[in-house]
């Protein structure tokens, strides 16, 4: 099994109870199991998405949202999604997750980026664009931009979502 980067949008009520029912729980089940429509599975795609933003001159503000976009923050205390038999994060670093304000400035800088503008910077030829990305894109049958812009443009649809909703994102690698 591949370890991937989830993200999950939920409600802050749902991650309070949540907690509660960790704090309740003999075992600190959360009972973590959020609606299958607000989670996204971005697979191996956040180190090549960072690469591409790298290699094509992206600036740093916009960077840096993509970047908390990708990793979250730890503000907010998720170590009870993190407590063993229930971990949702077993097989990488702990849960992070942004605010419904983070939420909200990152979508804002998501929507502001044009990310085949950043797709055409690299060589035409798919095999020379994957040896320039690194990170394994020579492996993605097909080649890496159609992946990659296939994956920025679900992270930046479900963070628009979120921010719509007022939503809460969770962060994980499973």
């Amino acid at each position: 099994m591949a370890v991937t980067q989830q993200l999950a949008r939920i409600p802050a009520e749902y991650l309070a109870s949540c907690r509660q029912s960790a704090d309740a729980s003999p075992d600190g089940d959360p009972l973590w199991d959020p609606p299958s429509a607000d989670v996204l599975d971005l697979d191996w795609a956040p180190f090549l998405l960072e690469r591409i933003c790298e290699l094509g001159g992206l600036d740093d503000l916009h960077r840096s949202a993509l970047r908390q976009a990708l990793e979250g923050d730890t503000a907010i205390d998720l170590a009870f999604l993190n407590t063993h038999p229930h971990t949702i994060a077993p097989f990488g670093p702990n849960p992070t997750a942004l605010s419904a304000g983070q939420v909200d400035r990152v979508a804002e800088l998501l929507g502001q980026i044009d990310f085949p503008a950043l797709l055409a910077t690299l060589p035409a030829d798919e095999a020379k664009a994957a040896s320039l990305i690194g990170n394994g894109a020579d492996k993605i049958v097909d080649g890496p931009k159609k992946y990659v812009l296939g994956h920025f443009n679900a992270l930046r649809e479900f963070y628009h979502a979120a921010s719509q909703r007022q939503l809460l994102v969770v962060l994980w690698w499973d």
